[in-house]
């Protein structure tokens, strides 16, 4: 791809938010299913196959935003980076790392909400996603909206640096499999749905991890919270090896899909 072609800061910025928004809404159903599964009261409790639509306000808000901010910071880095073209994969995976921080600072708050309304955590009194943020600025204040920024960002850039990379070797196999570049839509597709399904699949016990941090509502002013290791093995011990892996299949569903959608729609020009 030529210099000319490549896409604006403000394309990127745009379709950034377009594709993650549209990724977010057509597949939060799965991302609900998921969620359940991963946390501590167990899928029924949790609310089932019942109102697998609940959160999708804070998504409404924060997923163009957070998505527009990882695109545009990964375009400009990847083409920016003073590295050479052998280095390509390290240019790649910082590139990603340092678009998800500037994604996590838009993604949490809205992270956090979503997650508590999927779980129905504060039952009738959290029946919106505006309500449920009230809640959380009542009982937290605003650092309550960045429970499990940490143990995000651990989930975040181990994903990244496997995905893009991925996603990138792929393209580039295939291209010389096949003696073409660029490739057409659905084949940059399909490489984009095989690196991200790998990248969820392998990140799944950080993401479980993640959804216990968010729906723990504990005071960390009154008392001390675990540390990520002392969960781990909690439920590790507890709910055995498996549970770390809890939702891995509707995880990997949808970032698959949504890696053949948003990934090839923004990168893989």
């Amino acid at each position: 791809m030529s210099a000319e072609s490549r896409p604006t800061f403000v394309q990127s910025l745009l379709a950034g938010g377009v594709a993650g928004t549209s990724v977010d809404l057509l597949f939060f159903p799965i991302d609900t299913i998921k969620t359940r599964l991963q946390s501590s009261q167990g899928f029924r409790a949790a609310g089932g196959l019942s109102g697998v639509y609940k959160g999708i306000g804070s998504v409404v808000v924060g997923s163009a935003p957070g998505a527009a901010a990882f695109f545009s910071t990964y375009d400009t880095m990847k083409k920016t980076l003073p590295l050479p073209e052998n280095l390509a994969p390290l240019k790649h995976m910082i590139s990603a790392s340092v678009g998800e921080v500037a994604a996590c600072l838009v993604r949490v708050p809205t992270e956090v909400i979503k997650t508590r309304m999927q779980t129905s955590t504060y039952g009738a009194l959290g029946g919106s996603s505006f309500a449920a943020a009230r809640l959380v600025l009542t009982n937290d204040g605003l650092s309550g909206f960045y429970r499990g920024f940490g143990i995000t960002v651990m989930r975040e850039i181990p994903f990244t640096s496997l995905q893009f990379p991925l996603y990138e070797f792929l393209k580039l196999q295939l291209s010389r499999r096949i003696n073409r570049k660029p490739l057409y839509a659905h084949e940059a597709a399909v490489c984009g749905s095989i690196a991200g399904g790998v990248a969820a699949a392998l990140t799944t016990p950080l993401d479980v991890l993640k959804t216990r941090v968010m729906l723990d509502l504990r005071d960390p002013s009154k008392e001390k919270l675990p540390s990520l290791l002392s969960r781990f093995r909690a439920i590790y011990t507890a709910e055995g090896p498996r549970a770390l892996f809890a939702g891995v299949v509707p995880r990997t569903l949808w970032i698959s899909a949504g890696g053949a959608w948003a990934v090839h729609g923004l990168i893989g020009i």
